[in-house]
């Protein structure tokens, strides 16, 4: 049987508070493409090794981005399960009006 985590507030405030950062969600959208070397999330960006270094542990901690070492080479890739966790969170909001139409939210305005 297949259970599937149902994410908490600080879960979620940890994730937004990480890509509150507009280096941090640079290398997000980076990532939306599939899974990378560091050294080409580096080339992509104006920072540096240790920059990129900490950015990647603050994305990896709150667990929305998966680091993978090989050999010498770390790659990153989405957590496809978390950033899932965290539409079903955000996504489960009611957002209605007095009168009980949606305000916009999935309404295809």
């Amino acid at each position: 049987m297949n259970v599937r985590h149902v994410m908490d507030t600080s879960e979620c405030i940890g994730i937004l508070k990480a890509l509150s950062d507009d280096t941090r969600m640079k290398i997000f959208g980076i990532l939306r493409e599939g899974k990378l070397c560091g050294c080409k999330i580096l080339e992509s960006l104006n920072i540096t090794q240790p920059t990129l270094s900490h950015h990647m542990k603050v994305l990896c901690e709150c667990g929305i981005v998966i680091a993978e070492k090989e050999w010498k080479w770390s790659y990153y890739s989405i957590n496809c399960e978390k950033l899932n966790e965290l539409i079903d969170y955000l996504g489960n909001t009611k957002c209605r009006n007095e009168k009980g139409d949606r305000n916009g939210l999935y309404a295809g305005k």
